[in-house]
């Protein structure tokens, strides 16, 4: 779109029309033609690129992945990414090569695109696709992966998106810092503060990956001597929920986990940050909150816990919704609903020291559990598992394409 791309003038309109005539190897003297026509051809060309997306043909996606040695927390990642029907489209179209800024070749990506390639194929037979080449890519980029040992299937879909959002970045040679330090905005409404926080993200990182997966979150500190409040906002890319303590038998709801995890936290002096009005660090409130919500929220039941001796799972059950799921309540506070629907599942089976993954996702035809090369329907009533370990949500009341 004009309004996306920039191209809202004249001259940058007509040149880049000339651009596209160019490029689809139409004959045309352009020295004759009228803005009006340019535009026009413009706005043709790029109704043909959507037409070309819609008219993209695939395969049923119901393959298997092959485990190439305790691979399983690779395959049920990617399952459930592959059904994440915008960034499917977006790499099957290989839309980042029309848009990626960066100079050097995006190796991991291209090789994470092959694979979704082999699972939508509708021309190729084969029942299983092997992840190999794309796994070994990964592990050059990331070489914590390296070996056969058991892998955190959450940390392993940080790890992805981060570097494949790494070489398709639009903004590749911004200057990047560890840790820069918030504005201030005391005279600015919250949302104004947001927005400048956002806007000056999306400087620096804005790739087909953010458009999808970032949004932005709060954090709302209130200073118990002086009552001062202030803000501050990071981008996340998938949302790590605590578990409310209850027995194996005692089950509790997702939306406990949320309030558990949106609710205000007091803390000690050692522990808080410095109050900007005290100039000292004083006993404080916290509260988390969603100020920007993403087109898919990706949400880590966090079963895992870590003490000084050791490492736990909780097997409690946590009861979703699979559609409607409103994030609102949890967001500003004048938002209204924010809905969101379930489309995929990585499930964990086993312990800390002996587990397998899994995934269970959607498509046209219902659901199917994919254990990695085997592939089999499931139905709405077997989802809901004590095994659930990462969900991923579609929004369903917003735009779901990625950014062009």
């Amino acid at each position: 779109m004009p309004g996306d791309s920039g191209v809202n003038t004249e001259g940058s309109c007509e040149a880049l029309c000339r651009t596209l005539v160019s490029q689809n190897g139409l004959q045309r003297e352009t020295a004759d033609i009228s803005q009006s026509v340019l535009y026009t051809s413009l706005m043709g060309l790029l109704l043909v690129a959507d037409d070309k997306k819609e008219h993209l043909s695939l395969g049923s996606g119901r393959v298997g992945l092959r485990n190439i040695g305790n691979t399983c927390f690779l395959n049920a990642v990617v399952q459930c990414l592959s059904h994440t029907r915008s960034l499917r489209d977006y790499c099957l179209l290989m839309s980042y090569k029309d848009e990626k800024f960066s100079k050097e070749e995006a190796k991991l990506m291209a090789a994470f695109s092959q694979v979704l390639s082999g699972l939508w194929d509708v021309n190729d037979g084969d029942a299983v696709v092997n992840p190999q080449r794309f796994y070994s890519v990964f592990k050059e980029a990331v070489p914590h992966f390296s070996g056969y040992s058991q892998q955190d299937a959450q940390e392993f879909l940080r790890f992805l998106l981060d570097k494949l959002h790494t070489e398709i970045n639009r903004r590749p040679y911004v200057r990047r810092t560890e840790k820069e330090p918030q504005q201030k905005f005391a005279r600015f409404r919250i949302s104004e503060e947001a927005a400048a926080m956002w806007k000056k993200h999306l400087e620096r990182d804005d790739s087909g990956i953010d458009d999808l997966f970032s949004g932005q979150l709060r954090s709302s500190l209130h200073c118990s001597v002086c009552s001062h409040y202030s803000n501050t906002f990071d981008v996340f890319c998938d949302l790590s929920l605590p578990i409310p303590k209850r027995s194996s038998a005692g089950g509790v709801t997702l939306r406990e986990c949320l309030e558990l995890f949106s609710q205000e936290e007091k803390l000690d002096k050692e522990n808080s940050p410095m109050c900007e009005r005290c100039n000292r660090h004083t006993e404080c409130t916290k509260r988390l909150s969603i100020q920007r919500f993403p087109q898919v929220i990706v949400i880590h039941l966090n079963r895992f816990t870590t003490s000084r001796w050791s490492i736990s799972k909780s097997t409690v059950y946590v009861s979703f919704p699979l559609a409607d799921l409103d994030l609102g309540r949890y967001g500003p506070v004048d938002c209204g609903p924010v809905l969101y629907n379930l489309y995929a599942i990585c499930n964990h089976a086993g312990t800390v020291n002996m587990g397998h993954y899994t995934a269970c996702c959607s498509d046209q035809n219902g659901w199917c559990f994919y254990n990695d090369s085997c592939v089999s329907p499931v139905s709405e009533h077997q989802l809901q598992t004590n095994q659930a370990y990462v969900l991923f949500y579609q929004r369903s009341n917003s735009t779901t394409a990625v950014r062009k």
